[in-house]
């Protein structure tokens, strides 16, 4: 077949609808790129030298390069967090310096810049939607931090830490995913599964099965246990063996911290070259050019919002701790003396059962993936009035656990679909859940007839898979997380704006991104939307009414300790990029010890490694932005308060509000500031009580 040919047959370069996912494969990759970019960079020159500066001459023309760029690299990006091989890396690898290359042109374009600039003084400003303005000061802003006024060395400067930042994020990622799919447990001896759960049992034969050890069984044998989070965190919770805890605890701690897989020069290079390219913008520091394009004003707001809530929540966790270190004495634990963070998860466990008289094992029965996926389903319905159909076979998927869904309004039209990939798939899929936009919301124009494209989102979570021919069986969790990205998904599904700029989450400022998603997690507690969804999986038994109450009183068991864990993250990522120097003395390592001294309760082992894979800010979006989640938690529960105030129970009054929250929140995607979206639905700006109340922090 000829070249030709064969990129005619690349189904990386269809560039519209739905990316064939079961046609893509690693080889493709190379020819695609390289043909796309060519064809992107002569249409990025012919823009640049006939650019009008007005919507239809400069950010429509624009917004379809990107847009081409996106679907094609968006796709090739999404496997690589699914579908993750040592092909597709290597494909992947060799074409990323291209694009990053293209990427800082289009930045960097001087005649596109001078256009949008002069957009702003021209006669077209005042008739532009809000939307319209926000997207072409946006651009704006992101030519200034893509070093459009950098000249000479400066700007050689510039893309030369581009590319290898983008690099450096792979190789981080990469480093994380094959550091923990290296390590594992292959238990033998039924003294070694001593208090595990039939469920981690059952997991643990059937990865112990997939390793190649095909006799293993639950009940005999032999276990792999692995630092994958179905694995990892039950076993934590529930493992007689403390020698065996600390050993898996260790493994997890020190992932990507020795030998090829180290990231620790990776942190310390990313840090630097970060704090160069924010001098070379003009910024003081990394996180100063971060929050120029952040809801937050400074960083000093910032630590004034984490240092109020990091007062509160260090006085409960030391408390919370104290408590556990009695609860563990009181069980005759000689370990309860001096606890140790191995210690931690299980005592929690042990100090929950005896407080609320259950465990997070005995409510799985009752949240099987479909009846779970039906409560969310109702309850999006019942509050945004859209119902939300199956449609697998409509669109091609990455593995057959993948499932595509429909979203309809209320006259039954189609208004977006997403899909959904619910399962950890430890040897070639990424930790962690997460929403992506695989299509964004858009008027697309063929042949001058103009249509709305519909959304299309990503869902990506890692609960527990189906094992032994039983559903899913998710822990309560495994539940709220999925409602969490089930929350991002809908402010991308939901939105109603057509400029593809501010489309969904796009232009919406970083640290307000979590409000939809922080937002739905409360629902998980409603008692509507549980007893819509827990039943028991076999016998269709309601979740009796003790396990509500007792989710209830429970849901703020060691909250001071798990607000504090988020503080200390969020404060460690603020130093790092604000006021660390790097080889000047004190290390990323050191840095993260010395903010532990107030963020932690149970001081880090000398060896712990945590940075080494905390990927949010070294190979994610949220580098001087995790603070981003307790910012954002801050808007999500004084939203929730609203439907609180009108009455859980006032169907009425609650669909009322939920369209008022559908229509700003969930609808104005980046066309407004946030704070504005947020005053639109609650009629006033946003307060910490709620957050602290719902936490127990405070008294009802």
């Amino acid at each position: 077949m000829s070249v030709a040919a064969t990129l005619m047959n690349n189904p990386l370069l269809i560039g519209k609808g739905l990316p064939p996912f079961d046609r893509i494969q690693p080889e493709q990759v190379g020819a695609a790129v390289n043909q796309l970019l060519a064809e992107l960079e002569q249409a990025l020159t012919e823009l640049e030298s006939s650019a009008v500066p007005t919507w239809a001459g400069l950010v429509e023309p624009l917004e379809r390069i990107s847009d081409r760029l996106t679907w094609t690299w968006g796709a090739i990006g999404h496997l690589m967090g699914v579908k993750n091989s040592p092909e597709l890396r290597t494909a992947y690898e060799a074409v990323q310096p291209q694009v990053v290359q293209f990427v800082n042109r289009l930045g960097q374009s001087q005649p596109l810049y001078v256009a949008f600039k002069a957009i702003q003084i021209g006669e077209d400003w005042s008739t532009m939607t809000e939307a319209q303005r926000r997207i072409v000061e946006a651009a704006i802003r992101s030519a200034e931090h893509s070093g459009v006024s950098l000249t000479g060395e400066a700007k050689e400067q510039f893309n030369a830490i581009q590319l290898e930042l983008a690099e450096l994020s792979t190789q981080f990622s990469n480093h994380v995913l094959d550091a923990t799919k290296a390590f594992s447990l292959d238990l033998t001896q039924p003294t070694q599964v001593a208090g595990l759960p039939p469920s981690l049992l059952s997991l643990a034969a059937q990865t112990a099965r997939a390793a190649g050890s095909e006799e293993a069984t639950p009940e005999a044998g032999p276990w792999r246990i692995t630092l994958d989070g179905p694995s990892f965190g039950p076993f934590m919770q529930h493992s007689s063996s403390r020698d065996l805890r600390e050993q898996l605890y260790r493994g997890f701690i020190s992932r990507a911290s020795a030998g090829e897989l180290d990231n620790t020069a990776l942190i310390e290079r990313i840090l630097t070259l970060r704090q160069q390219k924010a001098k070379l913008l003009g910024f003081d520091s990394y996180a100063e050019l971060s929050l120029a394009s952040k809801m937050a004003p400074n960083v000093a707001a910032v630590e004034h919002l984490l240092e109020e809530l990091r007062a509160v929540s260090y006085q409960a966790a030391s408390q919370e701790i104290e408590t556990l270190k009695a609860f563990a004495q009181s069980q005759g634990a000689a370990e309860a003396a001096d606890l140790k963070p191995w210690d931690v998860s299980f005592w929690a466990e042990r100090q929950r059962e005896a407080k609320f008289a259950f465990n997070a094992e005995e409510l799985r029965p009752y949240f099987a993936l479909p009846q779970v996926l039906e409560g969310l389903f109702s309850l999006v319905q019942r509050l945004f009035g859209v119902t939300i159909a199956a449609a697998d076979g409509q669109a091609p998927v990455w593995h057959p656990d993948v499932r595509y869904f429909q979203v309809a309004d209320e006259t039954g039209q189609a208004i977006a679909h997403f899909y959904l990939d619910p399962y950890s798939r430890p040897a070639e899929k990424r930790g962690g859940a997460w929403m992506d936009d695989c299509l964004g919301r858009a008027k697309i124009s063929e042949n001058g007839i103009a249509t709305t494209r519909l959304p299309v989102a990503h869902l990506v979570c890692n609960q527990t898979p189906p094992v032994d021919g039983k559903p899913s069986l998710m822990t309560f969790a495994e539940v709220e997380t999925l409602f969490h990205e089930f929350g991002h998904g809908l402010q991308h599904m939901l939105t109603q704006v057509d400029y593809g700029g501010a489309a969904g989450i796009n232009n919406v400022e970083w640290d307000a991104v979590e409000l939809p998603s922080q937002f739905m997690e409360n629902w998980c507690y409603d008692r509507a939307t549980l007893f819509g969804m827990a039943r028991h999986y076999e016998t269709g038994e309601v979740l009796p009414e003790h396990y509500y109450q007792k989710l209830l009183a429970a849901r703020n068991y060691m909250s001071g300790t798990a607000m504090l864990r988020q503080l200390h993250f969020s404060l460690v990522d603020v130093e790092l990029h604000h006021r660390y120097q790097p080889g000047q003395g004190e290390t990323a390592a050191t840095v993260r010890d010395r903010i532990a001294k107030t963020t932690t309760i149970l001081p880090p082992l000398p060896e712990d490694a945590f940075l080494c894979a905390f990927g949010h800010i070294f190979a994610g979006g949220y580098a001087a932005g995790y603070y981003s989640y307790k910012w954002a938690e801050v808007l999500s529960a004084d939203a929730f308060s609203a439907f609180e105030e009108v009455g859980l129970e006032d169907e009425v009054a609650i669909a009322a509000t939920g369209r008022r929250f559908r229509d700003t929140v969930l609808s104005l995607g980046g066309g407004k500031h946030p704070m504005d979206v947020f005053k639109a639905f609650r009629g006033r700006e946003p307060s910490t009580e709620p957050l602290l109340r719902h936490s127990g922090l405070v008294a009802a």
